[in-house]
């Protein structure tokens, strides 16, 4: 059992003030793992007031003892990759494998590119007119991030932040706290001075709205749902911060009939089922043209038929459970809600895999024939469940790819490289995959609309915590 009792706030595991607690959960048979202390407004202005204190001297280091620091940061993060995997694996389900090569990794690819976009960023700039632009440091960073993948999106909040000399309080997800945990140690480790990264745990209406709230915080970067980001939002409202969000998706998968159809489904709905789909990029809606509309079907059958459903402390490439009941029941009721629209059902359904009775699996669920005003087809469903759109026309298609509310993500598959080029140009969305190829380490991560503002990684991420200051050359 974990007991989780102490918040990292000045450089050390401090008592909080609040007594609140919750149960850790494991996905895989609902057992509790762990017991969680939950803060309140009192553990985050302790954690704030440390960050400021410490903003005073850090935001003055150098750039190559912040390198320095990050470089001792990656040394500590590769020796405690496997720690952290197993944290995510116990915590929320993601299978060995996965878990370790893919979600603990993150944490390494995403420091070595901001590592490269440090040493590249200049310090300062001579624009044309003769005026000189330099980058400070934003201030004290409030971090909120979720629970689907605890370190990638900790690691995409916090990095910049000490890459850049700012200083930060953190609140992972109360349902991940094993990794984030473990992150804390592995920033002590590397040696960051006392209160630059502080960790408070505590649910989203307490601690996510008491550090969204503070004064002394300048800058909140949320990464959740749609509804909680504009809670986060009208929060910082009255103190005039900067607020980055990255929210939810719908993301929109074109599938032109020229493409390596039968390569192009099976990876597609890989992609969709990976992390149990709950990942807010996952290429949720495929639109098939319709030409090639009946093959892609029966590849999409097979597809997820092979997909395979497994225990999450084992290796291999199956996927595990969802993270917890309540989003279990959410995605059973979005099941029940497209058969109750009409789609067929062409893979899947409602229910538990055959020989899973504990832990919340679920079985993996294709939808075809599915219209974009469907409730499936518009709805962020976060599991595995795939629904198939045919269409005519590249412009319908394109049409029906942007009828959605979010813009996080959108994917590409056809053997034309101009109409690839043509048809990403008109995608309202901030990241597009083209035939299998996902944007790597160090390219901005954001997206349009109601999936939020900001971007994250690369040099990207450094700039959203940057302030701009332009001063006139000196004159004798």
């Amino acid at each position: 059992m974990h007991t989780l009792d102490t918040f990292y706030i000045g450089g050390a595991w401090v008592t909080p003030d609040s007594t609140k607690t919750m149960p850790i959960k494991n996905p895989a048979d609902d057992s509790r793992i762990g017991t969680l202390a939950l803060g309140n407004a009192t553990d985050v202005d302790r954690a704030v007031t440390a960050a400021r204190e410490a903003f005073e001297s850090f935001s003055r280091t150098g750039k190559d003892e912040r390198l320095a620091l990050l470089r001792k940061l990656l040394e500590v993060t590769r020796r405690r990759q496997g720690d952290l995997a197993r944290a995510i694996t116990a915590e929320m389900g993601a299978p060995a494998t996965m878990a370790h090569d893919v979600q603990a990794e993150s944490g390494i690819g995403h420091l070595v590119a901001f590592i490269e976009a440090l040493e590249e960023q200049a310090e300062e700039e001579i624009l044309s007119n003769g005026d000189i632009v330099t980058r400070e440091p934003v201030g004290v960073v409030g971090m909120i991030t979720p629970w689907n993948w605890p370190i990638n999106q900790i690691a995409l909040k916090v990095i910049p932040a000490l890459a850049t000399g700012a200083t930060c309080v953190l609140k992972p997800s109360e349902h991940t706290p094993l990794s984030a945990n473990i992150y804390a140690e592995i920033v002590h480790e590397a040696g960051y001075p006392a209160g630059v990264f502080n960790l408070v745990h505590g649910d989203g209406p307490t601690v996510g709205a008491a550090i969204s709230a503070h004064p002394g915080v300048d800058m909140v970067s949320f990464t959740g749902s749609t509804r909680a980001g504009t809670e986060v939002s009208r929060a910082a409202a009255p103190g005039i911060k900067r607020v980055t969000l990255e929210l939810g998706g719908k993301s929109p998968n074109l599938v032109f009939a020229d493409c390596d159809l039968e390569t192009r489904i099976a990876e597609s709905v890989a992609l969709c089922f990976d992390n149990t789909g709950q990942s807010c990029d996952a290429p949720t809606r495929m639109l098939v043209e319709r030409s090639c509309y009946d093959r892609a079907l029966e590849l999409a059958r097979q597809a997820a038929e092979a997909q395979k459903v497994g225990d999450p402390t084992e290796e291999g490439d199956h996927i595990g459970p969802l993270f917890d009941e309540i989003q279990y029941d959410r995605v059973q009721a979005m099941i029940r809600a497209g058969i109750d629209e009409g789609a067929t059902l062409l893979a899947g359904g409602p229910g538990k895999p055959e020989g899973f009775d504990q832990g919340w699996y679920v079985r993996p669920t294709i939808f075809a024939d599915v219209h974009n005003d469907m409730k499936i087809a518009r709805e962020e469903i976060f599991g595995p469940v795939l629904v198939m759109i045919p269409f005519d026309t590249e412009d319908e298609a394109i049409a029906i790819a942007n009828d959605t509310q979010y813009g996080l993500a959108a994917y590409v598959q056809t053997g034309d490289e101009t109409r690839a080029r043509r048809v990403a140009d008109r995608l309202r969305a901030g990241v597009i995959a083209i035939n299998g190829r996902v944007t790597d380490y160090g390219s901005p991560f954001g997206g349009y609309k109601k999936s939020g503002n900001g971007r994250e990684g690369g040099v990207f991420g450094l700039e959203d915590y940057q302030e701009i200051k332009v001063r006139a050359p000196f004159v004798a």
